[in-house]
């Protein structure tokens, strides 16, 4: 992975737990522009990587917009991210893609909470851009909590496609969340970002009318995985090459202690960079990243946290 120094050149408090950063590059030149949906790798003061989703216009080429909300369970992304000050540099990847505009919709509806809305930005603009019929539905506990609030309520590109949810209770959420179903049709898109339990809120209500490959979701929090039953397996390269994955390691760490390079950022099933092709055997998906499609058509998976349902996997690195 190659890492950019950029230069934190506006920094914006959007709620009082989260603020948006614009990063310019340190020499200068420009950044984007990128894919709508992207997210990139984000080394901060303290040396901890994390990713973070791109909020801005995907066809902007001066400068990349994130937004960080202080956890309080950070583990040193997030607080240190809240400590760094206007002219402080920092270092990212290039932006990359779990989320992307379905080309053939008839309609996009897209569904966030909280801190979930920042992928959602950058489609929202990528679909005003294209002229094609897009509404955001964005749940937040309050106004004071609403990120990008006056983007939202007075950019031309937002607000009359933008409908707020404010202090909604779960039967609420999941009520408008069924008024929203009720104008899809079967070659609608649904895209949809925020806490676990929202998102699969999101799904159940939605699906029945969509399809599930027509429900697109980005996580930004690993998987709960029980490992107790895992056994060993073999995993062949493409190339003829073979290596035994214990039962407690990884393919991700087998695969680097061969010798083997490995694009990856996260390793915990989040960012998507590891996903490989798997060309025999049937994985046991482990990851937040790829799609419910994906995994069913198994010809993907995430070397950091999947496994294999099969004794043997041959796989392709991407």
């Amino acid at each position: 992975m190659t890492d950019t120094k950029v230069v934190v050149a506006e920094i914006v408090a959007e709620t009082p737990s989260i603020r948006s950063l614009r990063l310019v590059r340190e020499d200068g030149a420009p950044l984007g522009p990128y894919r709508a949906g992207a997210h990139i790798d984000v080394t901060g003061p303290t040396g901890v990587l994390r990713q973070y989703s791109l909020c801005g216009p995907p066809t902007e080429t001066a400068s990349l917009t994130i937004a960080v909300k202080r956890e309080p369970a950070s583990r040193g992304g997030s607080a240190a991210l809240h400590e760094v000050r206007a002219g402080d540099l920092i270092a990212i990847g290039e932006p990359r893609n779990i989320l992307t505009v379905a080309p053939d919709a008839d309609r996009h509806v897209l569904v966030a909470a909280g801190i979930g809305v920042t992928p959602l930005l950058s489609m929202a603009y990528e679909l005003h851009t294209i002229g094609a019929e897009f509404t955001l539905h964005y749940f937040t506990r309050s106004r004071a909590e609403t990120a990008f609030l006056d983007l939202l309520e007075n950019r031309a590109e937002f607000r009359d496609r933008v409908r707020l949810h404010t202090g909604c209770t779960r039967a609420e959420q999941r009520d408008a969340l069924a008024a929203v179903a009720t104008g899809l049709t079967g070659d609608s898109a649904v895209y949809t970002c925020g806490p676990a339990g929202f998102m699969d809120t999101v799904t159940e209500v939605v699906t029945p009318v969509v399809g599930i490959g027509n429900v697109h979701i980005e996580h930004f929090e690993a998987a709960e995985i029980d490992t107790s039953g895992d056994t060993g397996f073999t995993v062949e390269l493409d190339t003829g090459e073979s290596f035994e994955i214990p039962a407690d390691r990884s393919i991700l760490s087998v695969l680097e202690e061969n010798g083997i390079d490995v694009f990856k950022s996260c390793e915990e099933g989040i960012c998507g960079s590891c996903v490989s092709n798997v060309l025999e055997g049937e994985p046991d998906h482990r990851d937040n990243c790829l799609s419910v499609a994906d995994k069913a058509a198994g010809d993907q998976m995430a070397l950091c946290v999947s496994r294999s349902k099969t004794p043997k996997l041959v796989i392709e690195l991407i």
